[in-house]
């Protein structure tokens, strides 16, 4: 049902309705002469629709996982380049409003961008439709898409292996810093050290902090398995 035609038909029917809300980015407000709203305020309704569904998904069908452990398995399946995936196979971008600004940076295919509108579409769906079809459309068009990782549990990430490698060498768990950000606000550029007993172990970039953390994870286990970093102090 959920499909690129059903998301046409949808704009098509009501050009004032939630849906066509839901793909306008703010960048695209500078340069209409329209008062509209951006699809923020849709994408925060939808990332709390979304997370209950989830939750209420995995409750159900992994009834022996710990609270921690549905969590991270949540965690998987809502964060950015999952809910991007989703967004791609429904040619999400091709359907948002952008500045020409935006369109010429590559906002159709930006991930944030995407998992945004996914998220915001979401709360189209709920607004316009009610709880029961926004839960069919997360049904139709995320968990699909994820089907072992929701059977076996999810893959681990860097970030939860630079802990586990981190409290077994000493103790403590790596911290997160902020060094730079760049760019316009709807288009911030993190750049994200992660460190460990005060030493940087590795340093990425993205557009939002989820994805720069991991990009920095992903940099300071690729130094520990060659054995370039610098040996940190064992715990006392």
């Amino acid at each position: 049902m959920f499909d690129k035609d059903w998301i046409t038909n949808e704009l098509k029917a009501d050009p004032a309705s939630s849906f066509q809300t839901a793909f306008t980015h703010r960048s695209y407000l500078n340069e209409s002469s329209k008062q509209e709203e951006s699809n923020e305020r849709l994408e925060f309704l939808g990332d709390s629709i979304l997370s209950f569904i989830i939750s209420s998904y995995l409750y159900k069908i992994r009834p022996g996982d710990a609270e921690g452990d549905l969590t991270n398995l949540r965690s998987y399946l809502v964060k950015t380049p999952s809910l991007a995936k989703a967004a791609k196979k429904l040619d999400l971008g091709t359907k948002l409003r952008l500045s020409k600004g935006e369109e010429l940076s590559g906002g159709r295919e930006n991930i944030q961008l995407l998992a945004n509108t996914y998220e915001a579409l979401i709360g189209a769906i709920y607004i316009e439709k009610g709880l029961e079809e926004a839960k069919q459309f997360v049904h139709e068009t995320l968990l699909p898409l994820f089907k072992d990782e929701v059977i076996s549990g999810p893959p681990k990430d860097a970030k939860s292996e630079l802990q586990e490698i981190s409290q077994n060498l000493t103790k403590q768990s790596p911290t997160y810093k902020i060094l730079k950000t760049q760019g316009p606000d709807h288009a911030r550029q993190f750049t994200i050290g992660v460190f460990l007993q005060g030493k940087q172990l590795g340093e990425g970039q993205g557009l939002s902090k989820q994805v720069a953390e991991e990009e920095a994870a992903r940099k300071a286990l690729e130094q520990l398995n060659s054995e370039k970093i610098l040996a940190v102090d064992e715990p006392t």
